[in-house]
């Protein structure tokens, strides 16, 4: 009973169900409660930029590491991040035409184009960028400038550029500044965990506001990211890397699918890459992989290696553009899939996707009001994400042994 009521994912449930009854009954009226959803998106507004500074930093000087193992590091990076740019291209394509957050009610949609409106009047309309605008608008002039206003894809670029700058010192003080950043990433989990007490005011007050102001019509929209999620994970997982594995190593097709079979039922069930992690190992002893290969990429796919969460991520930002009737150009579509690729390799020790799928959102100029709709489904969304990170990651042990070994 005491662990049930500890149980944080339940009470967020339960704020969500509550909050639906209010908003249905109360209509409109409702939006007395939309300030506690406020004050909760202010706290993860807050924290967003600076954990994916610390987290992009910290994790780019430790992959500096890696250039002891040589080839392996190389090809596992290579592979991990060229696979997870492809899953985010798959998710994006998928959105754009099945158009998850475009089909509502009429009065549904008079809301939401009345949201759109006055989100279009607080910012600039998004312009429509050529390819060389784009890769220099990656590139802050000033750091500074970048950080006070929450520009996410200068902050990785200038995160990552700064990491690897710090994996080159000798060791001793590379390991100090990388202790260091450890450290003010654990305080800022730390943080997140203090703000995660008040999720489910926070997203009572949301949903019932939602409810009340849209209808429970936009409840359902969710349903539909989650299948197209299912397809865009089966696309990737049983297309992309079952056809890495068969061009680029020795492993039979057959062994590899009959060897994940259980890896994937315990990813599944605990949606947790790291404590699949020796049943992983153990599906690649038996499609002969070697220990050396599979003890360094798997544990390094569990830290980096996020095509799942890159899928849904991207499947978010597209969903609540539709929803806010927010055009999208080039640009946009840039920086999404670039901070869904690259914000993986801070993805290790942030507990649930909520601070990462904010900065996709930030990065893209979309409102953030509506990301606790997704709450509710969020464990089933992350045990499927999960199962795909833990397939890509024995695929990428695949491929990296045949290169060792030759």
């Amino acid at each position: 009973m005491k662990k049930l009521l500890k149980n944080l994912g339940l009470w967020i449930i339960i704020a969500m169900i509550i909050g639906i009854i209010v908003g249905a009954v109360m209509g409109p009226d409702a939006t007395m409660f939309k300030p506690l959803g406020d004050l909760f998106i202010q706290l993860i507004k807050m924290l967003v930029v600076p954990l994916v500074l610390v987290s992009i930093i910290s994790g780019a000087a430790a992959l500096g590491e890696t250039k002891s193992a040589g080839l392996v590091g190389g090809v596992s990076i290579a592979y991990m991040l060229l696979t997870t740019l492809i899953s985010i291209i798959v998710a994006l394509f998928l959105a754009v035409v099945f158009k998850p957050g475009a089909h509502v009610g009429a009065e549904g949609m008079a809301a939401i184009n009345a949201a759109g409106q006055a989100v279009a009047e607080q910012s600039e309309a998004p312009t429509t960028a050529g390819f060389w605008e784009t890769i220099i608008s990656m590139i802050p002039a000033n750091p500074i400038e970048a950080l006070t206003t929450a520009n996410i894809l200068q902050i990785i670029v200038f995160g990552l550029f700064l990491g690897f700058g710090i994996s080159t010192l000798a060791s001793e003080r590379r390991h100090k500044v990388v202790n260091g950043l450890s450290a003010i990433l654990d305080a800022l989990i730390w943080c997140i965990g203090k703000v995660m007490l008040v999720a489910p005011f926070g997203v009572f007050g949301l949903i019932a506001d939602a409810t009340g102001t849209f209808g429970f019509d936009i409840l359902l929209q969710v349903a539909n990211v989650l299948w197209i999620d299912l397809l865009a994970v089966l696309i990737i997982g049983l297309g992309l890397y079952p056809l890495t594995v068969a061009l680029f190593s020795r492993v039979k097709l057959k062994d590899y699918f009959k060897a994940m079979i259980k890896p994937q039922v315990v990813s599944f069930s605990t949606a947790s890459s790291l404590a699949t992690l020796p049943v992983n190992m153990d599906a690649c002893d038996q499609m002969g992989i070697s220990k050396q290969t599979s003890g360094f990429v798997l544990p390094l796919g569990a830290t980096i290696n996020m095509s799942g969460n890159a899928i849904y991520y991207g499947l978010l930002a597209i969903f609540f553009a539709q929803f806010y009737g927010i055009e999208l150009g080039m640009t946009e579509y840039v920086s999404i899939a670039i901070v869904c690729t690259l914000g993986a390799i801070g993805q290790a020790g942030v507990p649930g996707p909520t601070l990462l799928a904010a900065a996709v959102l930030v990065a893209a100029g979309i409102p953030l009001e509506g990301l606790p709709l997704f709450y509710a489904l969020d464990r089933i969304f992350d045990m499927i994400r999960t199962t795909l990170n833990i397939t890509g990651d024995a695929a990428c042990a695949a491929v990296v042994d045949r290169f060792v070994k030759r």
